[in-house]
């Protein structure tokens, strides 16, 4: 059944080693993917791309795609992390916020690292997760990234819904519709 983009709904569903995808036109020569796949091994030409990690505050792997996103990348990833300075202590990356790092051993010449809402703690949601891809996209573009793929931002262990996630994902990276050749989701 084919993914209705206009109304910003479909169904979000993890990564697996098995890559499928559906292709939206988001401009006249832009394109939204909604990708079934593993993000580590995602790359459109390894200069620029970027795959955006779902991280926690102090950009540490916890789990789920982040620490899979980290053993791909190698130990440089964590160092560069660290490099990255507290914000505050043990915040190196606030709600909403982004950070941009190389790739390292990923395919893709770039990882965004963002961090969205935990879903039933955070006072507005929507804002806080519309702030991350923002952000990302935002820090892409001031990269000079053609191409980047989202994973399902805040919808592991924090909890957000896939399908109110999705429609902050979709209405989000439509305001950028001009700026990037392909955004995955």
């Amino acid at each position: 059944m084919p993914i209705d983009i206009s109304a910003g709904i479909f169904p979000v569903v993890p990564y697996t080693e098995v890559e499928h995808s559906q292709v939206f036109p988001l401009a006249s020569s832009n394109l939204l993917k909604v990708r079934k796949g593993d993000i580590t091994k995602w790359s459109v030409d390894g200069h620029c791309d970027a795959i955006v990690n779902s991280t926690n505050v102090r950009m540490l792997a916890e789990g789920g795609a982040d620490a899979a996103i980290h053993r791909a990348a190698g130990l440089q990833l964590g160092g560069a992390l660290y490099d990255i300075p507290e914000m505050q202590p043990g915040v190196r990356c606030p709600t909403g916020q982004a950070r941009i790092t190389p790739g390292f051993k990923l395919p893709a010449s770039h990882v965004i690292h963002t961090v969205g809402p935990i879903y039933y703690f955070d006072k507005n949601p929507v804002v806080s997760l519309r702030n991350a891809y923002r952000n990302s996209l935002m820090a892409a573009k001031a990269n000079r990234i053609e191409y980047i793929a989202f994973p399902a931002v805040c919808c592991g262990t924090y909890g957000y819904p896939s399908r109110e996630a999705a429609t902050v994902a979709i209405s989000t990276v439509k305001e950028f519709a001009h700026d990037f050749k392909e955004v995955s989701i």
